[in-house]
């Protein structure tokens, strides 16, 4: 069975570093994955959409996720200004990075489970970015992890050397916060 996840950011916050930790992390749990993005105007602030297939058997498909198990969103912004929710099946999990209850997102027709954690201020508590660009890419991964059962922390946490050159024990820290907080 195929598993596929959409992640929403936007430039500079790390989406696309996001989908390929999530992906090794898969691959390194024993499946196999694929990992890419898609850009608008490459700028930083931009939306950006990236995307992971998981799978127990070899993947040939190459077309962007339409249809998504999961979605990721980093920037809440992005969840009132971008049809995040497009396409996702019944039941799959949204989890926005969002000081807001996920009742505030009781706007999605989709029928999804809303998650919401404020991956900004834990980001910010680990010296990950800045006030204006908070780098959460890394720990919303820790909190997609608790959320949907996919994928240990342990595999995530070996995935991370690979991907994160700098400030790595950071990442890591948040990450295990984030997958230690209860949603």
């Amino acid at each position: 069975m195929m598993l596929e996840i959409r992640i929403h950011g936007r430039g500079g916050q790390g989406a696309v570093i996001a989908s390929q930790i999530l992906s090794y992390a898969f691959f390194l749990a024993g499946r196999y994955a694929q990992s890419f993005p898609t850009f608008g105007a490459e700028r930083r602030g931009a939306p950006v959409a990236s995307f992971v297939r998981v799978s127990d058997a070899f993947i040939n498909l190459r077309s962007q996720v339409v249809n998504p198990d999961h979605v990721l969103v980093l920037s809440a912004k992005l969840a009132e200004t971008v049809n995040v929710t497009s396409g996702i099946h019944a039941g799959g999990i949204v989890l926005i990075n969002s000081d807001n209850t996920p009742e505030y997102y009781s706007f999605f027709e989709d029928e999804c489970r809303v998650v919401t954690a404020n991956i900004n201020r834990l980001a910010l508590e680990h010296g990950l970015g800045n006030r204006i660009m908070p780098l959460v890419n890394v720990p919303v991964l820790g909190a997609f992890a608790k959320v949907s059962g996919l994928v240990s922390r342990e595999h995530l946490e070996a995935a991370l050397p690979r991907f994160v050159p700098a400030g790595l024990e950071a990442n890591r820290l948040a990450m295990l916060e984030a997958y230690d907080n209860e949603y």
